[in-house]
């Protein structure tokens, strides 16, 4: 890839702080807080993070006109041991058109605390094939810092009839990414940091990695200071070095498949397109000891 033509491939997912202010009163416009807290329980392997909603932080200030999405208990299966599971399909279609996300709506998810969260939900939203969403660029913290507006309160939206287009399968269980791990042609990508995918932390459990795993951490793609987007040539550079190419079929995973999403929207966004996400990644893989784990 030339230097030339280092610019993302769809920069309408990814919208700055200056244009959502001028979209403010735009009816068509929707805006989205995703935020979700974890509070790490490293003592406790089997129960990795506790976690915690940004509903009341939402509460006390957010964009103008924004409406609080709860990722875990309106949009994941509240059924499963796993935090942040994908639910079925259709139920994940009703629960987007009773938050008002759907037709006409042009939809912006931001979080607090970091742009994985919002890129979780961007896939969930994307891959049922509602491709009018973006990612804000640094979020509230983006938002706070150059001294935009904010309010208090909860706003909801009324409900819409959300796509119903053809969904693209994104997010892989165990099976599949069993059958990456054996697949040479696949790259695995741990998106989590360096202490977990050598080793030296056991916070899911069994401490490392699925063997075979290349390590680019979600950090390193944004700014962890100001949560912005890291550049194209920046970003590209990250994977460049492991030698992920855009021809290559690509496994992200994490801890709960939320950091795992940045790094394949940041892959989406410079043009490859063999991407998948682990769902509940190492959440399930380290805690069933059937599974291999690699460490340095």
């Amino acid at each position: 890839m030339e230097e030339t033509q280092l610019a993302w491939k769809y920069p309408e997912a990814i919208i700055s702080c200056e244009e959502l202010k001028k979209n403010l009163g735009n009816k068509e416009v929707r805006v989205y807080d995703c935020t979700t807290f974890l509070h790490y329980t490293d003592d406790h392997p089997s129960k990795p993070y506790d976690v915690e909603s940004g509903y009341q932080d939402y509460i006390k200030e957010h964009i103008p006109g924004a409406s609080f999405l709860d990722l875990q208990n309106q949009i994941s299966n509240i059924e499963s041991q796993y935090k942040f599971t994908l639910p079925n399909i259709e139920i994940l279609r009703k629960n987007f058109g009773k938050l008002g996300i759907g037709q006409p709506y042009h939809i912006i998810l931001y979080a607090t605390n970091g742009l994985q969260w919002a890129t979780r939900v961007w896939w969930m939203i994307y891959m049922l094939g509602y491709t009018n969403v973006s990612v804000l660029n640094g979020g509230l913290k983006e938002w706070k810092r150059r001294d935009y507006d904010l309010e208090p309160g909860e706003n909801f939206y009324s409900k819409t009839t959300f796509s119903d287009a053809e969904s693209q399968s994104f997010f892989v269980g165990r099976e599949q990414t069993q059958d990456a791990m054996n697949n040479n042609n696949c790259f695995l990508i741990n998106a989590l940091t360096s202490d977990i995918h050598n080793g030296e932390s056991t916070r899911y459990g069994r401490p490392g990695r699925i063997p075979g795993s290349i390590n680019i951490p979600f950090s390193d793609l944004m700014d962890i200071d100001t949560h912005m987007l890291k550049s194209p040539k920046e970003a590209l550079s990250a994977f460049e070095k492991h030698n992920v190419s855009e021809d290559s079929e690509i496994l992200n995973y994490c801890g709960g498949g939320i950091a795992a999403t940045l790094n394949a929207f940041v892959l989406h966004q410079l043009g490859f397109k063999k991407l998948k996400v682990y769902d509940n990644s190492l959440s399930e893989w380290a805690m069933d000891t059937s599974l291999p784990m690699e460490v340095d």
